[in-house]
C-alpha cells in the first residue's frame, strides 16, 4: 500500500512539474515586464508555478525579475559588490551581533512601494552563516540561518 501511495504521489509531482514547464509565460507578465525594463537585454523565463521570474541584461548588470501570474511585479534583485553597499546598511551591519562576521554576497532587492532591501550573506565558520535582510535604512530585519 505504501509503495502505491509513493508511486501515485511521485506521477502526480513529474506530471505537475512538466504542466509547469510547459506553460507559457502569459502576455500581461510580458507586457508589465516590457514597460518596466523597455531596454532589457537577455531574457529568459521561468515558471515557479505560482510566479514567472525573468533573468536579464541591463546595464551591464544581471537582473531577476519576479512578477505575478496575473503580471504584477513583485521583486527585482541583482548582486552588488560589498564595497557598494548604501552607508546606513553598512552602518547597520557594524552595529549588529554580526559586524566581525565576513561578509560574501550582498543582494538588492526592489520592492513594490519603492522599497529597496539588501540581502547580506555573512559567515564566521562553515558551520555559521547567515542571510541578513536590512532595511535601506539600515535595520536589520531578519537574520536567517544557511545551509
Amino acid at each position: 500500500m505504501k509503495k502505491l501511495m509513493f508511486i501515485i504521489a511521485s506521477v502526480f509531482l513529474m506530471a505537475t512539474a512538466a504542466q509547469a514547464q510547459f506553460r507559457s509565460v502569459p502576455g500581461s507578465v510580458t507586457d508589465s515586464f516590457k514597460l518596466r525594463y523597455p531596454n532589457a537585454k537577455d531574457v529568459s523565463w521561468r515558471d515557479n508555478i505560482g510566479s514567472f521570474q525573468a533573468t536579464f541584461k541591463q546595464d551591464s548588470a544581471t537582473l531577476i525579475a519576479k512578477y505575478s501570474n496575473k503580471g504584477e511585479w513583485q521583486s527585482t534583485e541583482k548582486k552588488i559588490k560589498a564595497d557598494a553597499i548604501p552607508a546606513a546598511v553598512k552602518d547597520g551591519l557594524a552595529k549588529s551581533k554580526y559586524a566581525d562576521w565576513r561578509v560574501g554576497t550582498v543582494t538588492e532587492r526592489k520592492l513594490p512601494g519603492n522599497k529597496t532591501i539588501y540581502i547580506v550573506f555573512v559567515s564566521k565558520s562553515d558551520v555559521n552563516r547567515k542571510n541578513l535582510t536590512f532595511a535601506s535604512d539600515g535595520q536589520l530585519l531578519k537574520d536567517n540561518m544557511t545551509l
